[in-house]
């Protein structure tokens, strides 16, 4: 690069012999030194909308929190309409469904494998009351948390 900007200077001293060609070739020379570093490449090539954070990794760490939607929006630099719009492009599903359905998938992941009781792991995942998780948890599996057996990972 210190080489590329060297070969300028005598422009800028003498802006005459700047042709439009010229300007062309070396906005072409810049680009391609430029494109060889992968940071500087990244960083010109992100399009990604400005101050929009990527949702799709920050549902992910976040989504055992229980705030409302309007707050998720929100922290993602979005309003909530184009929070929505936007989860759905990248979850194929509305954000509620998308939330419940990876609450209760961790929640089965903690008391399967990791033995931890229904009644210790319904707030962990996001969910305010246990009733609420117990029966939502039997809608989406089949069976209850607290009918998974803590000895043997089985189903009692």
């Amino acid at each position: 690069m210190k080489g590329y900007f060297d070969s300028l200077s005598p422009y800028f001293e003498e802006p005459a012999q700047m042709t439009e060609a010229l300007a062309t070739i070396k906005t072409t020379e810049a680009i391609e030194l430029l494109l060889r570093n992968p940071l500087m490449k990244n960083a010109l090539f992100d399009f990604n909308e400005p101050f929009k954070i990527d949702l799709e990794a920050f549902m992910n760490r976040n989504f055992v929190y229980n705030v409302p939607l309007v707050q998720f929006a929100r922290l993602t630099g979005r309003s909530l309409s184009t929070f929505r719009r936007d989860f759905i492009k990248v979850f194929s599903i509305p954000p509620e469904k998308w939330l419940q359905k990876r609450r209760l998938e961790q929640a089965h992941f903690l008391i399967t494998e990791r033995k931890q009781r229904p009644s210790d792991v319904y707030l962990e995942v996001g969910f305010e009351n246990l009733s609420h998780f117990s029966t939502s948890f039997k809608e989406f599996f089949g069976y209850s948390p607290s009918s998974i057996s803590p000895k043997n990972n089985s189903l009692t």
